[in-house]
């Protein structure tokens, strides 16, 4: 068992979703890592309700469900967020679940895994200015991939994923950064000696 451990956060939970064809795909690259643990979170698993309160930067979350969450996000050291683009953004239920809490994600690392008619590309951009305000550290690398080329059958009930060779270059990248800086940011979360 490694010392690290890392969320792979499904943020989508549409109906007919292709995220879970890329975390299937990215477990499966991260299964035997020496690095770290990685442990798949889906938010389907996590029904949250919309977020109406004040920031849980200042007041902790009071739902049963959002504080089940939060446990949860706070035992990983770094995470990947796969993530749809939604109308040049992500998707909202992921939103939803990056505004409930707050502290669970502060000096941890992140990483990113889109896809969409442009690989998620801007779905990535918003994601990480959001990631900053949260003191999540994102790392360059990301995964992307295309609904016209990395599927087959995009738009049938018998969608594969088939990602081109590259991605498993692109994965390596992204893996090995995010475990060195999740590594390096558990070092900032220690407390200090008195």
């Amino acid at each position: 068992m490694a010392d690290l451990k890392i969320g792979v956060v499904l943020g989508s939970t549409r109906q007919g979703r292709l995220g879970e064809h890329v975390a299937n795909w990215i477990m499966d690259r991260t299964a035997d890592r020496d690095g770290a643990d990685y442990e798949l979170v889906d938010l389907r698993d996590y029904p949250m309700p919309f977020f109406d309160g004040v920031s849980p930067a200042y007041v902790p979350p009071s739902d049963p469900e959002v504080q089940r969450f939060a446990a949860k996000i706070a035992e990983f050291d770094g995470y990947v967020f796969i993530t749809p683009e939604y109308n040049h953004s992500f998707s909202g239920v992921l939103k939803n679940a990056l505004d409930s809490i707050y502290p669970e994600f502060n000096n941890k690392a992140a990483g990113f895994a889109s896809y969409g008619s442009l690989s998620g590309a801007r779905a990535v951009e918003q994601l990480r200015l959001v990631s900053s305000e949260l003191q999540l550290a994102h790392v360059r690398t990301q995964l992307a991939f295309s609904i016209f080329t990395d599927f087959s059958g995009f738009g049938t009930p018998d969608v594969e994923f088939t990602p081109g060779p590259q991605h498993e270059v692109g994965a390596e990248g992204l893996f090995g950064q995010l475990e060195a800086w999740a590594g390096a940011l558990r070092q900032v979360r220690q407390p200090v000696a008195a």
